[in-house]
């Protein structure tokens, strides 16, 4: 059984607030497209794939800033009836306590880790 990466990101294509089940590269690029300028959510993406996990694509509108995006993802990870368990979150870009506090209950869910940025620690340290 696959590992299951769960990342949240920015995108050229592919519909908002659904969760895109990616095994294979070609899969990416024919639903996601290319990465948009600053956008690190395809990299890890590429990344994941590259690394044999199974990987569910969140498409949010703007990484770390789209609320809505992030809390619906987050709500479709939060069902307990889910098929997958989800053996990591990585949600680049985001710093937000708001949205972390939300990551933290999945995480505890599925009893899954949070890959992150320096960056983004950073930006969650000293936004208290």
């Amino acid at each position: 059984m696959k590992q299951v990466i769960a990342l949240f990101g920015e995108a050229e294509k592919g519909a908002f607030k659904t969760p895109h089940v990616l095994h294979k590269l070609p899969q990416l690029v024919d639903l996601l497209g290319n990465p948009p300028s600053e956008s690190e959510g395809l990299f890890f993406a590429v990344q994941a794939i590259l690394y044999n996990r199974e990987l569910i694509y969140f498409r949010v509108e703007e990484e770390g800033f789209s609320h809505a995006d992030y809390f619906n993802g987050l709500k479709y990870l939060e069902n307990r009836d889910a098929p997958k368990k989800v053996h990591a979150l990585c949600l680049p870009g985001v710093g937000d306590p708001e949205i972390l506090a939300v990551t933290r209950r999945v995480c505890n869910i599925h009893r899954s880790c949070l890959i992150t940025h320096q960056k983004d620690l950073y930006d969650y340290l000293t936004s208290h």
